[in-house]
């Protein structure tokens, strides 16, 4: 299933909510945590996609609550919401709209999985907040070190081209990090000071700047896994790398583990790390090209029951897995 086409399929739909809500959440090891999904760019919560998703995680993982972050009940608002809009009070209503849910809000733990942009907007949920707290993350071609190059439009697609036009005018003034999503993860190494300055959202929640949030690093490392794949073959994500925390400068790759926000652990990633929580995964293809084999694969691996044990890999092992 090529996701870069179906990707606008992250909603919980009245009709998947009704079907699991009588039977969860009880508090007992066999039933399954639930499942919050955000989708990327250019989605909306109720595109036909996420249907297959949504039944795949249950057949996977019977009884799972899946529930898909909305910005808006309208579907068209809800896109328009990835191009448009402040990232800190999106993240705020989410915080709150998770919180205020009747099962959600009881349960244990939940897990995660992020799509794009949506991988590093729920880690911002877990840095801010993550109540109730998330137990697994899982991110597709996430900007978790920003992108330097915004992705190419469809011809046709005119709200892409407005914040295409909006990102490239004036990057660090204040009227469009705090208007235009994709500008509050634009990451230029060229641009650094600039960056500190003036990023609305990923210089806060990589904790870059002089002054650290300790909460960030706490809740973060509180998680029993972090994984996050990249794409082999990906063209949107620039630099691809992004996906794995690396600086890209030049051609020049330095991974995250010889970085200052391993090295002096900002974020946790290096007390994740340690306790074999923190996978770096590759996947064959462009950006979210996605199989059903790879998703259930993750569904059985990283989500399930509350008391689920999770296999440790040691550091020496290699991250890399390819389905």
């Amino acid at each position: 299933m090529k996701l870069n086409t179906v990707l606008g399929l992250f909603a919980a739909t009245s009709l998947v909510q009704s079907a699991v809500l009588p039977t969860a959440h009880s508090r007992d090891n066999d039933t399954p945590l639930p499942l919050i999904i955000w989708h990327g760019l250019g989605d909306n919560y109720a595109a036909d996609g996420i249907a297959s998703v949504v039944e795949l995680a249950e057949e996977t993982n019977p009884g799972t609550l899946v529930y898909v972050v909305r910005l808006d009940e309208d579907a068209n608002a809800d896109r328009t919401a990835t191009f448009f809009g402040n990232v800190t009070n999106q993240i705020e209503k989410v915080c709150a709209d998770i919180a205020a849910h009747p099962i959600l809000s009881t349960a244990p733990a939940i897990d995660a999985l992020g799509f794009s942009q949506g991988g590093q907007f729920l880690r911002g949920y877990i840095e801010r907040c993550n109540s109730p707290p998330v137990r697994s993350l899982v991110t597709f071609g996430s900007q978790h070190n920003g992108i330097s190059e915004f992705q190419t439009c469809a011809v046709t697609d005119w709200v892409c081209h407005g914040a295409q036009r909006l990102l490239r005018s004036n990057t660090w003034s204040s009227f469009v990090q705090s208007r235009l999503v994709p500008a509050q993860y634009f990451r230029d190494p060229t641009q650094y000071e600039e960056y500190l300055e003036s990023s609305n959202f990923l210089a806060d929640i990589n904790n870059e700047r002089v002054l650290k949030n300790k909460t960030y690093k706490e809740n973060l490392e509180k998680l029993e896994q972090f994984v996050m794949y990249m794409f082999e073959d990906d063209e949107t994500v620039i630099p691809k790398e992004s996906g794995w925390f690396a600086e890209v400068e030049d051609a020049k790759v330095t991974p995250l583990r010889e970085r200052d926000i391993y090295k002096e652990d900002w974020i946790g990633l290096k007390a994740l790390d340690k306790k074999g929580a923190l996978k770096f995964l590759t996947t064959p293809g462009g950006h979210m090209s996605l199989s059903d084999k790879l998703l259930e694969k993750v569904f059985k691996d990283y989500y399930g029951p509350h008391g689920k044990s999770f296999e440790k890999i040691p550091e020496t092992i290699s991250w890399q897995e390819e389905l």
